[in-house]
């Protein structure tokens, strides 16, 4: 099997390189094309108006000036000497559950990789510090021995979050939503002149809404958690209402033109 590993803690990252490591020792074909530096909550942007410089670092190894969504894209037209069965972007330093897989640039490359056509996961570790990325690795390469990717659709993206205990404090795994967190005090004012201010995004850590069944019920009580995501938009439930306002408005509508 061939595995595309990307983030967006960048390259030189522990989580990434760990994980390729594991994939590696397990013998899979590994290919790794991440930023050059950092770029978490980069969401699904594109770098637009300028060259994205790739550097090769080694057989399979590229370290790219873009965002998570650029290297995914790169790899997949111009660097991977043949498709790869299955794109992995991880090990996150930090957890990707609720409302974070939308700033998230590892959940976004994951979801590139989806577009394209690609199997696709993401994967987290729970922790901002001290983290253990050998339980992440050691999990995700257990399901992938398991036939785990026999089970993916290639229009989702199975997002997995990790506990950050060791391995053999994991009590299981488990198949949730998506839940919901809050952020407080998340800006702080770093500087005020007269007319400018600046400030920082940053501040206390989320609450999450322990909510039965969500990845954030999962993570709390040391079970793996499984969430697959998929890209449909459309609110398939405010249709009633809007036709019905737009069918008594027609004819105003299309009036006075």
């Amino acid at each position: 099997m061939h595995i595309l590993l990307t983030n967006d803690d960048g390259f030189n990252s522990d989580g990434i390189q760990i994980l390729a490591k594991h994939c590696r020792e397990a013998g899979y074909e590994t290919t790794i094309a991440a930023p050059k530096e950092e770029r978490s909550a980069a969401s699904h942007s594109i770098t637009l108006r300028r060259p994205i410089t790739v550097e090769k670092i080694a057989e399979g190894e590229y370290s790219i000036d873009g965002t998570p969504v650029d290297c995914v894209t790169i790899a997949l037209q111009k660097l991977a000497k043949h498709p790869p069965d299955l794109v992995i972007s991880g090990i996150n330093a930090g957890q990707n559950m609720g409302e974070d897989i939308h700033y998230s640039g590892t959940v976004a490359a994951a979801k590139e990789a989806a577009f394209l056509g690609h199997k696709a996961i993401a994967v987290s570790l729970t922790a901002y510090k001290d983290q253990i990325y050998d339980t992440a690795a050691f999990w995700m390469v257990k399901l992938l021995k398991r036939g785990f990717i026999n089970i993916l659709d290639n229009n989702m993206v199975m997002n997995i979050n990790v506990p950050n205990v060791p391995i053999d404090q994991i009590k299981g795994i488990k198949l949730t939503t998506v839940g919901h967190r809050k952020y407080y005090n998340f800006l702080k004012l770093i500087d005020k002149k007269e007319n400018i201010f600046s400030y920082l995004i940053e501040g206390d850590l989320p609450i999450w809404e322990r909510k039965k069944g969500t990845d954030a019920e999962a993570i709390a009580e040391n079970y793996i958690s499984l969430t697959p995501l998929g890209f449909n938009m459309t609110k398939g439930d405010a249709f009633p209402a809007l036709m019905e306002w737009l069918e008594e408005n027609e004819k105003f509508l299309l009036s006075d033109r």
